[in-house]
């Protein structure tokens, strides 16, 4: 990349300008490299020169550019600040007392608009602020910019009309955190239009705006608004951080699931492929059992073959007896010997085939027995198949009830935490709208309080009474009155201070109660579905609480508004006896003619008394400022508590599912064994 001081002097000799040695020397030790810093402070550039950094600054050589006091003319200030207009690496621009007034103004609104990527604009000693249209065109082009972040406007002579035109681009700037207006001309209505404006803008985290004769009370509400909005943004990143760390977290949690159904899978098909070789193994067993049957069945055929046999042997030899019979007979005499042979064979013989005939119907008994037992066998094999896909049913269907359970605490999880964005985006708009009321309600009575006391010094100046007597009374009463309104301060304030502490107390009770009992849930993990449903009861306990205790305060605030209204009904009071009072020295006026000096010496008294009773008044915001102070951290310790019970919950969750993760694991590990 070409050297910028020798693109400066290319420009200058281009352009028929003289380079200024100011300018050269600034440069000569620092070079074009993209990142670097272009300072060209104290030095008092001409147009022609302008003309030249604006064409070199349109190549993009530097992240900051410091011009303060240069002493730019309107020429030169609007052709270099026209330069800047396409420039796409400048992040910060320091144009510090430069005497900028309406075209500078005009220019740095144009500038504005339309570059998108300046993020710190110095204007510090400058007079954008006297011509009001050029600084509303300033304004508008604030308005515009979506990439500003730091503005410093000190010392630029801006009015109220100023401050009412910075306030309305202010309602629609979104990307501005720091603004610095110390040392103008803002006054009492450009503070309050800043108040009005912050009251919208959401993004301004540090204002300052001291040394423009704003009263200390607008100063203090606009340092509580941009802590407000201080807090919020530091609320919102760490929701969102949060949001991120569940996510993960979750997102984690469905792979650890995942790969627990991949494991259970596995497990399961490996038990499927055991259970089918025990059933091959049970129907080889049975096949050969079916064979040693069949041998048996054969055996038996084969008996009864021979037991056939036997009988018609038995026949032939029947037949053979009765063809004999009548040669037995020729023949007794001499064959009785050969006969009672035969005989005695013949039992021997009917013995013989009797035995064999118990032998065999004892051998097919046997193998009847044996038959049944192989049946029972077959039949304990097919009822352990049966349990085994039975439990398999089991196992699959508390896997489908596990996830569904998963599923649906993911979308409680989820649901609680919208409702949890969704209740803290509304106590912060309730809080908002509720601290914007009670600025307008005592901004009004001040002002009428303010207006009365005028009519009233008038009324006495118009009538010049004289009755110390009644003077002293009305102070006495006062001094009695204002006691009373004191002691009924300190007894609310004591009240407070010991319902604070009972909260406070209560909440620590509660606490450690939580806490207890999420000791004793990683103490009793047997117990986990029990102890959830416990847990979640005192979790909606705990909310109710909660919203009790939001009642409370709400009821704190109605009652501070009574007393306000009783005060104020006090005050009416004692102008209607004022007023008596003057009545009454209207009729005796005529007599009291000689005591001017002490009427003026009463008036003097009464303005002290009305110093006095806007003092107290001041006390009293102070007061209810401090009060929604302490409600605001009230708020914020609810927050963290319901953080903490949502990380709790989380926890309780993180432990559910260890525990969802190992019951399984113990189910399938039996059926192995």
């Amino acid at each position: 990349m070409e050297d910028f001081r020798g693109m400066y002097l290319r420009l200058c000799k281009e352009g028929g300008v003289e380079p200024q040695e100011g300018v050269l020397d600034q440069l000569q030790a620092r070079g074009g490299s993209p990142g670097s810093r272009l300072d060209l402070s104290g030095q008092s550039l001409s147009a022609d020169t302008c003309s030249v950094l604006a064409q070199a600054l349109q190549d993009g050589a530097f992240t900051q550019v410091s011009l303060s006091d240069c002493m730019l003319s309107e020429e030169g200030a609007k052709i270099l600040l026209t330069g800047l207009f396409g420039n796409t690496t400048v992040k910060s621009l320091d144009l510090k007392g430069n005497n900028l007034r309406s075209a500078g103004a005009e220019v740095l609104g144009k500038l504005l608009a339309r570059n998108s990527t300046l993020r710190r604009l110095v204007l510090e000693w400058n007079a954008l602020g006297v011509w009001e249209e050029a600084f509303s065109v300033f304004c508008d082009g604030l308005a515009s910019n979506n990439t500003l972040s730091h503005l410093d406007l000190r010392n630029n002579q801006i009015s109220h009309h100023g401050a009412a035109a910075l306030a309305l681009a202010l309602r629609r700037c979104s990307s501005l955190e720091e603004l610095d207006l110390r040392w103008n001309n803002l006054g009492l209505l450009g503070g309050r239009s800043l108040l009005e404006a912050l009251q919208n803008n959401k993004s301004i985290v540090k204002l300052r705006a001291a040394g423009n004769n704003i009263p200390s009370d607008t100063l203090k509400a606009l340092e509580q608004t941009t802590g407000h909005n201080s807090d919020r943004q530091a609320t919102l990143r760490e929701n969102h951080s949060r949001t991120q760390v569940l996510s993960r977290e979750i997102q984690s949690l469905k792979e650890e699931k995942g790969r627990q159904l991949l494991s259970l899978m596995e497990t399961i098909d490996r038990q499927k492929e055991e259970m089918g070789r025990s059933n091959r193994s049970a129907s080889v067993q049975i096949s050969h059992l079916q064979e040693a049957l069949n041998e048996r069945k054969s055996a038996v055929k084969a008996l009864t073959a021979k037991l056939q046999m036997a009988e018609a042997a038995l026949a032939l030899s029947e037949q053979k007896n009765q063809s004999l019979g009548e040669h037995v007979t020729r023949l007794k005499a001499e064959k009785d010997d050969e006969r009672e042979k035969q005989s005695r064979l013949r039992k021997k013989e009917e013995e013989d085939r009797s035995l064999r005939e118990g032998k065999l119907l004892r051998e097919i008994q046997n193998l009847t027995e044996t038959n049944g037992q192989l049946r029972s066998k077959g039949e304990e094999l097919e009822q352990r198949c049966k349990s085994q896909q039975q439990q398999i049913f089991e196992l699959k269907q508390e896997l489908t009830n596990s996830t569904a359970e998963l599923k649906m605490r993911l979308a409680q999880a989820d649901d609680r935490l919208e409702m949890e964005k969704r209740r803290s985006k509304q106590a912060l708009e309730d809080s908002d709208s509720l601290r914007q009321k009670e600025v307008e309600h005592v901004s009004r009575r001040l002002e009428e309080s303010e207006r009365q006391l005028q009519e009233r010094v008038l009324k006495l100046e118009e009538q010049r009474i004289q009755l110390e007597e009644e003077v002293s009374k009305g102070k006495a009463a006062c001094v009695t009155e204002r006691v009373h309104a004191e002691e009924e301060l300190g007894r609310v304030r004591s009240q407070l201070r010991l319902q604070e502490q009972e909260h406070v107390s209560l909440l620590e009770e509660k606490l450690r109660s939580v806490r207890s009992s999420l000791q004793e849930v990683q103490l009793h993990c047997s117990q986990q579905k029990q102890t959830i449903s416990e847990l979640q009861a005192k979790n909606s306990q705990q909310s109710m609480e909660m919203d009790g205790c939001r009642r409370r305060v709400e009821e704190l605030q109605q009652e501070l508004a009574g007393k306000d209204q009783e005060r104020v009904g006090e005050v009416s009071r004692v102008k209607v006896e004022l007023q008596e009072q003057i009545a009454l020295l209207q009729a005796e006026m005529t007599a009291q003619g000689g005591l001017k000096a002490k009427i003026n010496a009463l008036e003097r008294e009464l303005k002290v008394r009305g110093s006095n009773h806007r003092e107290a008044l001041l006390d009293k915001e102070s007061e209810i400022s401090s009060m929604l102070e302490k409600l605001r951290l009230k708020e914020a310790e609810i927050q963290r508590m319901r953080e903490d019970e949502a990380h709790r919950a989380s926890c309780l969750q993180s432990a559910i599912l260890a525990y969802v993760q190992g019951s399984p694991l113990g189910h399938f590990s039996s059926p192995r064994k």
